[in-house]
């Protein structure tokens, strides 16, 4: 095995994953290296069968497939698997480390009915199995139009154009990757697929292969059932030969017996170990990629630039021009010039609903947080795919820590409108309830949707009291803890005072909504390009692993919908709209308005083949799930940056 030191920060943080893991009964994945000897025998696992076209996982042993010997056992899954519904099971499929042989597994009694439309649905909606060995998924290669294209898992069935027939495939070729390894005493620190970390020292002397790839080559062979019920399973074969034609499939329909066999040959390969996802990750047109990626950081920070600093000049020409002039001729000014200047009664004042803009900005600077330091452990590649289900486990659990900075800022806030802490009770419970509460609803009614199709992806009964563990045994406290401290904190003074009387704001020609909605255009073009490949990896099964960019398009868009939201504060206290609270938060908020409709955008061009109401009902649950977080985060940024700029401009003027 080799030798993995983390730095003290990344082992506090593993601690704070495997204690909450622990709280909640679920383990991480094991994500260390195994070693093997010849012929060491090595089980692969089955996950959930997936569908780009449907998007509804479904069971492995759903279908009429071989059942390992001593029954079908579940593997330990954490919360970010079950979550994603990942059902890992294991399989019958055995091999021995360098024995390359041809294997039977088994026969299936006569088709019923329900069987074989099963299984032409399944084919018809191209499902793929998902294979993984040693915690490596099954990848297939294939050529189209002179293009290597690769894919992990591989097709349950095969239709052919002319619809005629539907053909299983019964036959894998499995090709194993290993690379020879020499031991040379090293600390091993990991934590094991069967449970928590383990610490030892290896043996000097010891040597083994380790697995760096996983390939398989599918073929459907139809096979003279009355011969192969002879055989009993791991018996060896002689080699097969792929067919191409399809008569000499194995059709799909009633009262046929399939077989089930397998081959596997080991090669050895020069990958060593760190890098065996490296294939898993690459990503296809990565220049297309860096170049869109830094045009748009170009253009934004030009764009940006340009507003900053116009705006700066402004503000700074007119507190100058201010501040310069005698109280009398102050005075005059107030009264004959229109501005942000005339509203220095009234630009304090408690804005409508303001418990509710309490929570909400709480609750973003929480998901803004978790987001933050989940990209931050990602970029940093603490978070590797290898550990399954590990970055979605990883942002519940920061959710979860990051309770006490909600519950503190949306009581200090509360108490810089109030001007008391009265209430600051109900505030911590709204604040940690308010966006847990939106995301139970929508996740709710979607289990229901992923029960009645018999879905994996469904959540169980369990899992649900486990997740109102989290919430109201660990987020709920740690609010009521953030708030508490908030209630402590050193109250924020306004510097003018606000007049008993309200100004009236003059009459506009259009609404001032339609340029706070209109804001949300530039902080979407800073986040669209990498939008698309986050909806690729998640709706087109593919990888995302380059949090790198993720992280520089973050940073872009906090910046940005500050300044954007600044920008548009100034502009409505200089036409004498003191209401500025509101619109400064949905001016950078907006943005999820434009994310939930490029969402809708994605959905009718470029996933053309999901297909079903249910699949689209659970893209729409999803995305706008995803616009409510983004409208919470972006907004707060923007929120808390033109107040603090409020507070510093009218500091700044000298008041009687």
């Amino acid at each position: 095995m080799e030798l993995v030191r983390k730095p003290s920060i990344f082992r506090v943080f593993g601690c704070v994953i495997v204690f909450a893991q622990v709280i909640s009964g679920f383990y991480l994945p094991g994500s260390y290296m195994h070693t093997y000897s010849n012929e060491d025998p090595i089980y692969a696992k089955v996950n959930s069968l997936t569908s780009i076209e449907t998007e509804l996982p479904f069971s492995y042993y759903s279908l009429p497939y071989c059942k390992p010997l001593g029954g079908i056992k579940k593997s330990a899954e954490n919360l970010g698997e079950l979550l994603m519904g990942d059902q890992i099971d294991n399989s019958p499929y055995r091999f021995r480390m360098n024995v390359n042989e041809t294997i039977y597994l088994c026969t299936t009694t006569p088709l019923n009915e329900h069987e074989v439309k099963l299984l032409k649905q399944r084919t018809r909606d191209l499902y793929q199995v998902n294979m993984i060995l040693d915690n490596l998924p099954v990848m297939r290669y294939a050529n189209q139009n002179g293009v290597k294209i690769q894919w992990t898992g591989f097709p349950i069935g095969y239709t052919p154009p002319d619809g005629s027939a539907d053909y299983i495939i019964n036959h894998l070729k499995f090709t194993v990757l290993v690379h020879e390894y020499k031991g040379s005493g090293v600390e091993i620190i990991g934590t094991g697929e069967e449970g928590l970390g383990v610490i030892s020292e290896a043996d000097k002397k010891a040597s083994g292969y380790e697995i760096v790839g996983f390939q398989v080559a599918p073929c459907s062979i139809k096979y003279d059932s009355e011969v192969m019920t002879k055989l009993h399973m791991y018996d060896n074969m002689s080699s097969i030969n792929c067919p191409s034609e399809l008569h000499k499939y194995q059709v799909i329909r009633e009262q046929e017996r399939i077989s089930f066999t397998y081959e596997v040959e080991f090669v050895k390969s020069d990958i060593r170990w760190p890098s065996r996802w490296d294939a898993y990750l690459k990503m296809e047109g990565s220049r297309v990629h860096w170049f869109s990626i830094l045009n748009s950081l170009m253009v934004v920070f030009f764009l940006a630039g340009i507003v900053f600093v116009i705006f700066l000049r402004t503000v700074r020409r007119d507190l100058t021009r201010y501040e310069e002039l005698d109280k009398e001729t102050q005075a005059q000014m107030n009264e004959e010039l229109s501005g942000w200047k005339l509203v220095v009664g009234d630009v304090f004042r408690e804005p409508e609903c303001s418990k509710l803009l309490c929570v909400m900005v709480g609750d973003g600077v929480q998901i803004l947080g978790m987001a933050g330091v989940t990209i931050v452990f990602a970029a940093l590649g603490f978070m590797s795919p290898a550990s399954r289900g590990m970055l979605l486990t990883g942002m519940i659990i920061l959710y979860l820590i990051q309770g006490i900075v909600a519950g503190y800022v949306s009581v200090r806030l509360w108490r810089t409108i109030k001007g008391t802490s009265e209430g600051w009770r109900s505030i911590s419970w709204l604040a940690a309830c308010f966006f847990p509460g939106i995301a139970f609803i929508i996740l709710t009614v979607l289990n229901f949707i992923l029960w009645g199709s018999h879905s994996t992806g469904a959540i169980p009964i369990s899992l649900y009291f486990e997740l109102f563990f989290l919430w109201f045994c660990i987020s709920v406290p740690l609010t009521l803890i953030g708030g508490f401290l908030g209630t402590k904190a050193q109250t924020i003074e306004y510097p003018v005072r606000t007049n008993q009387i309200p100004r009236e704001i003059p009459a506009r020609k259009y609404p001032s909504w339609l340029l706070v909605l209109g804001a949300g255009i530039l902080p979407f073009g800073t986040l669209f390009i990498e939008l698309f490949f986050i909806l690729s990896s998640i709706w087109l099964g593919r990888f995302y692993y380059v949090f790198g960019f993720l992280l520089v398009v973050l940073l872009l868009l906090v910046i940005v919908c500050a300044e954007v939201s600044v920008v548009l504060t100034y502009m409505h206290l200089c036409i004498e709209d003191w209401r500025w609270w509101w619109k400064a938060f949905f001016a950078s908020g907006s943005v999820a308005l434009y994310v939930f409709l490029y969402s809708i955008n994605y959905l009718v061009f470029d996933l053309q083949s999901l297909r079903g109401p249910v699949s689209a009902t659970l893209y729409l649950g999803y995305s706008l799930l995803m616009a409510v977080a983004i409208m919470l985060s972006t907004g707060t940024v923007g929120f808390l940056m033109s107040f603090y700029f409020v507070h510093y401009l009218f500091s700044s003027v000298k008041i009687d």
